[in-house]
């Protein structure tokens, strides 16, 4: 396994290069932008879907490596064979049965993109347009975008600002979201952040080594298609369990329906809650080698684990790849089909009101 510890340039640790993300989309320009903090944590991410190109962090012993699955190059993120690699996704996160929902008597139909289903927003959702974007400061980007009443099949103007900061205290990436409508509508914002503590590779290792808790007693169980059955049941005695921690290897072959079901874990997480919204740990992520860890804050009612299980060995950032279940995400959201599941908390925006989100990653080491 050949370690890709991304050669600097003379303005970031990454060794990505400004001029490789600087090109006209939809008479928009693309740009590269650097986020670094007091502590020496670097993220890069582009305007095209806010993709999050690398995340600079140290292990035990002070080594920086790249800790999320990305691209070197504008060309490369536009043409992913994972179009949702380490993007914002929108309007709506995860899956809507058969692309269809009533919203206030009116059936709205969406673009179908993932078996029978609409998946995160459709084909060209928040994670295949350009966003503006303004640096204020080293450490914050602001993104912002006007999604037209219709697009993808979403009814009502939307209007997003979303805000990628660092903190200087710790090694924090803090993503802060806000939306309004000019018409009732569904909002179900996420990042897809593919994250490897260990660090990308040729070829990138497996998470399956990895350990992991999640602050959940329930979730949603799945059916072939993906589609949440409706029920919210306890993980308790299944191998859905990580109120303790697990790697996530340890059970994710066994024969239980729902790992079969989304060939390994795919599946919302109903996040313990003292009251809702509140910004609370969701789940915790450790690599046993590098001493690198990683802890999930979101206000979000739910959290999608995903494994990686759909990454088919693909070309990253400086020859990297990115093989079957070398990446674990924690995608902090409503759950999924909610539009369609009256009992589910509500994903519905109405003009009067504003979508809010913060999630944060929070990175570290082993004491």
């Amino acid at each position: 396994m050949d370690k890709i510890n991304t050669v600097s340039t003379e303005s970031n640790l990454s060794g990505l290069n400004k001029e490789d993300f600087q090109k006209d989309i939809n008479n928009k320009k693309t740009d590269l932008f650097i986020l670094k903090n007091a502590q020496g944590m670097e993220v890069a991410v582009t305007n095209y879907g806010c993709a999050i190109l690398s995340i600079m962090v140290p292990d035990k012993n002070g080594k920086y490596a790249n800790v999320i699955l990305g691209h070197d190059s504008i060309d490369h993120v536009v043409n992913s064979p994972e179009p949702f690699l380490n993007t914002t996704i929108g309007r709506y996160g995860n899956r809507i049965a058969k692309g269809k929902f009533t919203l206030y008597g009116e059936e709205h139909n969406l673009t179908i993109n993932n078996g029978p289903n609409s998946l995160h927003g459709g084909p060209t959702g928040f994670h295949a347009r350009v966003w503006d974007a303004v640096q204020p400061d080293p450490t914050t980007v602001v993104f912002n975008y006007t999604s037209a009443d219709g697009e993808e099949g979403f009814p009502g103007n939307l209007e997003v600002e979303m805000t990628y900061r660092l903190e200087d205290e710790t090694n924090a990436l803090v993503i802060e979201y806000r939306a309004t409508t000019d018409k009732a509508t569904v909002v179900n914002l996420t990042n897809h952040g593919f994250f490897n503590l260990a660090g990308i590779a040729n070829p990138t290792p497996t998470v399956l080594n990895h350990i992991i808790t999640i602050n959940a007693d329930h979730y949603t169980p799945i059916d072939e298609v993906s589609i949440p059955t409706g029920e919210i049941l306890k993980v308790e005695g299944t191998p859905m369990d990580f109120r303790t921690p697990h790697t996530i290897g340890e059970r994710i072959d066994d024969k239980f329906q729902q790992l079969v079901n989304g060939a390994g874990y795919d599946h919302c997480y109903v996040l313990n809650k003292t009251e809702s919204g509140e910004l609370s740990l969701a789940a915790t992520y450790t690599e046993p080698e590098s001493g690198r860890t990683m802890e999930v804050y979101t206000t979000e009612n739910g959290v999608q684990l995903y494994t990686g299980n759909w990454l088919g060995g693909f070309a990253g950032a400086h020859g990297a790849t990115f093989p079957a279940r070398s990446a674990v995400c924690f995608e902090a959201q409503c759950f999924p089909d909610t539009p369609n599941k009256p009992h589910f908390p509500s994903a519905v925006l109405l003009p009067d009101d504003e979508y809010q989100q913060v999630t944060i990653y929070k990175f570290g080491v082993q004491e």
